[in-house]
């Protein structure tokens, strides 16, 4: 009987308890609805915060090093790491802060993000080179390829076209591109550095560089297939050595001797003469191309930011280029490229000048940075959260490059400030004063912070 009575007081004991750890914190468990008298909050309120995880670090996870900087570069960071006692590649290390010396903040697995085009293999050519980027050097870049190539005075890029659209800009110096599209309709066009020009798949073109610039030219070939190849190039010249010459003077109504000089294998890049002017082009009686195939970027008014600029460039105002969209941007010193992710679209990145770091997300907690320079390929993968931070003491400028017809990117501030303030507050355990920081426009490029120091 007592062992009866005593489990009964321990039962309620226990029932008691669970009401009371069940009740908000500084009421009872059987307090009542609030009465008629109660005042509603003029601000929006979330539950008191339960520390359910732990808090963020505090630790600012600044890059350990930057341009320009010439110590003895340390697998160190804080209290952990260590010395390099082992063969070290100095120079590289120096360049990759964030590799050897990564943040706090970086864990799981990221594929590797990063390719300079001065790993690639370059093709020498009498009168210029071609270096290329595709999945074989950057595996996580499957959607697109890219090829930076260079061309002396008069150089030409011979008549060729590809299986895959082909988007370009141009880093220095001026070419003269031409192109004939399926229906007969014809284009020239000369172009000078910052430009543009997008020659859909299977449309025939070249280029060649002028002598505006007296060390000729160099561009930037985008390709949206991650398998390209510039090996897989149709060469006017590679084709023809490769039909019989009775059916080549069948085909053009002559005698065989007609084609009796003509290279018998590809030419690929070759000197010429600086090309004449646009208006020497052979009249078409089929007219010209509807939509011209080049964009005249460098004239076109950027967007002035908080720490930069923008400038965007899609089918919407450049009709021809139905599968690339691009953003040129600048970073400021200190500044950087909001957080922010693209919806649906892979991004290839060409950094142009300056210095950056970026770091992926890749949601199930895996994240990784990686920092670039002048001439380095960047990717990101759809969805995958991001921003781009100038690390230097001068302007990034870089491109953000897009197989789709219309640019798309979701920006975190802008996010934040369009969700009901009690679902932020209660996500991320911030008061309204933090909610003031989100902006309902995209920022695009931020300044540097006031403030990096935690409360």
């Amino acid at each position: 009987m007592a062992f009866t009575q005593l489990t009964k007081a321990v039962l309620c004991a226990v029932a008691l308890a669970s009401c009371s750890l069940g009740a908000p914190a500084g009421s009872s468990a059987l307090a009542s609805a609030p009465t008629s008298s109660s005042t509603p909050s003029a601000s929006v309120t979330a539950p008191a915060a339960t520390e359910t995880v732990p808090y963020a670090s505090d630790n600012a996870n600044t890059i350990m090093w930057g341009p320009g900087w010439n110590g003895q570069p340390e697998a160190i960071r804080g209290s952990l790491g260590a010395s390099v006692i082992g063969p070290q590649n100095v120079p590289l290390d120096l360049q990759n802060p964030d590799m050897l010396a990564p943040p706090t903040t970086d864990a799981g697995t990221v594929g590797n993000a990063k390719w300079p085009f001065s790993l690639s293999h370059n093709r020498l050519q009498t009168g210029g080179w071609a270096r290329q980027q595709n999945l074989d050097v950057l595996p996580i870049a499957t959607n697109m390829a890219g090829v930076n190539m260079r061309l002396e005075v008069g150089a030409i890029r011979e008549l060729h076209w590809h299986k895959t659209g082909e988007w370009a800009y141009m880093l220095q110096g001026s070419v003269q591109v031409t192109a004939v599209n399926q229906n007969g309709q014809n284009f020239v066009s000369t172009i000078n550095q910052g430009d543009l020009w997008y020659f859909p798949a299977g449309i025939p073109h070249s280029i060649q560089a002028t002598n505006a610039n007296s060390n000729g030219a160099e561009f930037l070939l985008v390709f949206d297939d991650g398998t390209f190849s510039e090996d897989d190039t149709f060469l006017l010249t590679d084709w023809l050595a490769h039909v019989p010459k009775d059916v080549l003077a069948k085909n053009f109504q002559t005698s065989m001797s007609t084609f009796d000089t003509i290279p018998g294998q590809e030419l690929y890049i070759f000197p010429g003469s600086p090309p004449g002017s646009d208006s020497d082009a052979p009249t078409s009686p089929q007219g010209t191309v509807p939509n011209p195939f080049t964009f005249k970027m460098s004239e076109m008014n950027a967007t002035q930011l908080q720490g930069g600029s923008v400038k965007i460039v899609d089918s919407t105002n450049f009709p021809a280029s139905v599968t690339i969209a691009a953003a040129e941007v600048t970073v400021e010193p200190g500044a950087m490229r909001e957080l922010h992710w693209h919806p649906t679209q892979d991004e290839w990145s060409f950094f142009i000048e300056g210095n950056a770091r970026v770091s992926l997300f890749a949601a199930q907690s895996s994240a990784r940075t990686f920092d670039f320079q002048g001439g380095d390929v960047g990717y990101v993968p759809a969805s995958y959260g991001h921003y781009v931070e100038n690390t230097g003491n001068t302007t990034l400028r870089y491109l953000e490059v897009f197989k789709t017809s219309v640019f798309q990117d979701v920006s975190l501030s802008q996010w934040l400030a369009l969700t009901p303030a009690a679902m932020v507050k209660a996500t991320l355990n911030l008061d309204d004063e933090a909610l003031t920081l989100f902006s309902k426009t995209k920022p695009v490029v931020v300044g540097p912070s006031n403030n990096t120091s935690s409360s």
